[in-house]
């Protein structure tokens, strides 16, 4: 691959970090919209509007998980979404403008998601982990040979 191809490359996986910080941002975002609300009632509302049974196995786990949150937890897990969001735009902004240091954080945030994927899909094949696998892979691979391409270049001048 050339180096414009990289560069393009790179374009792409700083597009996909910016989008998953947006994504995660406006999870936070909802979360905070669910301050001050009595979750129960709440949850059990989505269970019906959904038309599924309240006391199937799923169902039930959805509104025992939300009925458990507190404002607290709320602002936590609000929090904690920024935290991530933060970390993708930086990342991205750094991959978009070239930065070695955000190279390494998406070869090394790459690698970090590999082994839960393949545990993922040892557990259960679907499409949606194998899919997550394969576009993980190809950004660690990618990442991976822009940083040798830049040591061969460094070591060259």
């Amino acid at each position: 691959m050339t180096s414009s191809g990289l560069r393009k490359s790179l374009d792409v996986v700083a597009a996909i970090e910016a989008a998953k910080g947006a994504i995660v941002l406006l999870a936070g975002f909802g979360l905070l919209g669910l301050l001050h609300r009595d979750l129960h009632v709440w949850s059990s509302e989505i269970v019906e509007h959904l038309h599924l049974n309240p006391a199937r196995k799923y169902p039930h786990i959805f509104i025992d998980l939300f009925s458990s949150f507190t404002d607290q937890r709320l602002w936590l897990m609000a929090g904690m979404a920024l935290l991530y969001s933060t970390i993708r735009f930086a990342e991205a902004y750094g991959l978009w403008k070239q930065k070695a240091w955000a190279e390494w954080l998406a070869l090394v945030g790459g690698c970090i998601y590999l082994p839960p994927e393949v545990y993922a899909i040892y557990q259960k094949a679907s499409v949606i982990h194998v899919s997550a696998l394969v576009v993980n892979l190809v950004i660690v691979l990618l990442v991976a040979k822009v940083l040798l391409q830049k040591r061969k270049t460094k070591q060259t001048h």
